[in-house]
């Protein structure tokens, strides 16, 4: 009998990593659970590496890339932990000394750190002329600590209100950055889509465009203070969060919040994630396609 391969993977075992990601299952259950796929055809390699990001594979923009400059930049986070770091991403013109000010991006990371797949999403919008900052918000515990499982546990362990206002705190640094032209933009991914949704409800003029990518919604009390443009992004195959969509449609269109949705035929949540076997190559790209054009329209 052939040997199962990475795009045979049942839809049970992206189920399981999602449970697992998000804190429902410990590791241990979570890779008993594959090895129940093992003891019928699969290969214990090929679920993992399918499952478990490789961030080798999620650089799209070098670091090197001779159009932009990255720095870390902290910033004040009085309502916070104290002090905030992120990464900064600039066209490189601007970081020669040219003024003209740009529309800023926030990139709002998952639940376990500024993993190297957040920051290689700041480079892209940086690429495409946007000033990126994304914040990490395990910075006041010493910051992403090089792998998910342990980003995860400290994440958890932090306090989210904190967390929350840090975020808060970065949106408004950057906003205010030199060369900015005023216009806030946000994008975030599952813990930071939810990040995304916040940031428009806590304070009405902070961002002027918002995209969440598979993010649950704020409060239900906070969501009529929301005047930002979102664009929602979800993957057809990601019932855990679109449970959330139907209400949030309903509050959305009670208080005339300027929005649209995509529903990614047969994606899976975290599709955009092009370190795991859950990216959808088509689906990503268009989502980011339309995601760069969001921004170019709503933040010039």
């Amino acid at each position: 009998m052939s040997q199962p391969q990475r795009n045979d993977i049942p839809q049970e075992a992206f189920d399981w990593y999602d449970e697992y990601a998000h804190g429902g299952m410990d590791r241990r259950t979570f890779m008993k659970k594959l090895g129940t796929l093992v003891a019928v055809g699969y290969s214990m390699s090929v679920l993992t590496s399918a499952l478990l990001p490789n961030y080798a594979l999620a650089e799209q923009v070098s670091f090197n890339d001779a159009d932009i400059k990255a720095t870390y930049e902290t910033f004040d986070s009085p309502q916070g932990h104290g002090k905030g770091q992120g990464y900064l991403v600039v066209p490189v013109n601007q970081a020669e000394g040219e003024v003209a000010p740009l529309p800023v991006v926030l990139v709002i990371h998952e639940n376990r750190g500024l993993n190297p797949y957040v920051k290689d999403v700041a480079r892209r919008l940086a690429k495409a002329g946007f000033i990126a900052f994304a914040p990490d918000a395990l910075y006041p515990l010493g910051g992403y600590p090089g792998n998910d499982d342990e980003g995860r546990a400290m994440q958890r362990s932090m306090d989210r209100d904190k967390i929350q206002q840090d975020f808060v705190a970065a949106a408004k640094f950057l906003k205010s950055h030199g060369n900015s032209n005023g216009k806030l933009g946000a994008v975030g991914f599952c813990f930071g889509g939810y990040i995304v949704n916040y940031l428009a409800a806590v304070e009405s003029d902070l961002l002027s465009a918002g995209v969440p990518f598979y993010g649950t919604p704020a409060k239900k009390e906070l969501r009529e203070n929301i005047k930002a443009s979102l664009m929602v992004q979800l993957g057809e195959e990601d019932e855990r969060v679109n449970k959330s969509w139907p209400d949030y449609e309903a509050d959305l269109n009670r208080y005339k919040v300027p929005y649209q949705m995509h529903m990614y035929k047969g994606a899976k949540h975290g599709f955009h994630n092009d370190s795991t076997g859950r990216y959808d190559e088509a689906n990503a790209k268009l989502a980011w396609d339309r995601t760069i054009n969001f921004f170019t329209e709503k933040l010039s």
